[in-house]
């Protein structure tokens, strides 16, 4: 398998590189900075309105958007409980994205241990590990997690644990793929030779050139996670109130849509937006990372005048 990876960034120049890369391509550009904007909006967002979220205001009740007569914090309106929608989304983009990321680096810190070993060596557990991913693979990962959850219960312990181990098998498959090129290189051979263990060589010279590829797939099984997620809170089987996710928010107002858009419109161009951005930055990335493809954007030169 050909290992992908992106350009060193140690050195300015690299940085500077990668920077030309991405104002190379205007619609990656677009999708890193508006999740840098949201990456923001969730670390420092929820330490100004995050009473906001929370307030009763009957008056506001089902507000629409774009009324600033209440203020700026209702321009996207207000839902049933005269609750400023945009401070949902900001406290609610907090929870969504901690979700998601927890869940990813549970899968891929996990699946990434198990993917090595099982490519590793040769022993019986090599071949459970196998096993067990098929069956995780068998099963509708939705629904899966639809009867997990159901029979554990909803909380964001459950939640996490539950998306963690229905995207674990594509980082067993992927780090077991890797592994078995990488274990028959010189360096390996030459590291055995001198006496190293199995444990030393696996995670001292072998792992350090099998995670930049598990980091790949995290940035976009990220958004597959988040949509999992959203689906889930959708059901009711998310976390639970007082807290809640843009998928909560969704199904708070799916029985508004004629009289109260606004409710579910906003949170659910939050999750197009935030997977879309993931998606597209993800294509740039292995653009990037593949020099059989990254003269598309080397080519991208402004003409000369």
């Amino acid at each position: 398998m050909t290992e992908l990876t992106l350009p060193s960034v140690k050195s300015p120049g690299a940085l500077r590189q990668l920077a030309i890369y991405l104002t190379r391509d205007k619609l990656a550009l677009c999708a890193a900075v508006f999740l840098l904007v949201l990456i923001v909006c969730v670390l420092v967002g929820p330490l100004f309105v995050g009473e906001l979220a929370g307030k009763l205001g009957l008056r506001q009740r089902n507000l629409p958007p774009f009324a600033l007569e209440h203020g700026f914090i209702y321009i996207l309106g207000a839902d049933t409980l005269g609750r400023p929608i945009l401070a949902r989304l900001i406290v609610g983009a907090q929870n969504t994205l901690g979700i998601a990321a927890a869940a990813v680096f549970c899968s891929m810190a996990v699946g990434g241990t198990l993917g090595l070993a099982a490519g590793y060596s040769e022993r019986w557990y090599s071949h459970v590990i196998l096993r067990l991913a098929d069956v995780v693979m068998s099963f509708p990962s939705l629904l899966l997690a639809l009867i997990v959850l159901y029979t554990l219960g909803p909380s964001m312990t459950n939640l996490v644990i539950v998306l963690a181990i229905t995207r674990m098998p594509i980082f067993i498959r992927t780090a077991r793929a890797e592994v078995l090129e990488l274990r028959e290189r010189m360096f390996v051979s030459a590291a055995r030779s001198m006496g190293a263990g199995s444990g030393r060589i696996l995670f001292r010279h072998i792992a350090p050139l099998v995670l930049p590829t598990l980091v790949t797939i995290a940035a976009i099984d990220f958004a597959t996670v988040i949509l999992a997620e959203s689906s889930l809170s959708f059901l009711g089987l998310g976390i639970q109130p007082p807290d809640f996710t843009w998928g909560a928010m969704v199904a708070n107002g799916r029985g508004y849509l004629k009289t109260a858009w606004w409710i579910a419109f906003w949170p659910g161009l939050a999750i197009l937006l935030t997977t879309l951005s993931l998606n597209i930055l993800a294509s740039w990335a292995r653009t990037v990372a593949d020099p059989l493809q990254r003269w598309r954007l080397q080519s991208l030169r402004k003409a000369p005048r």
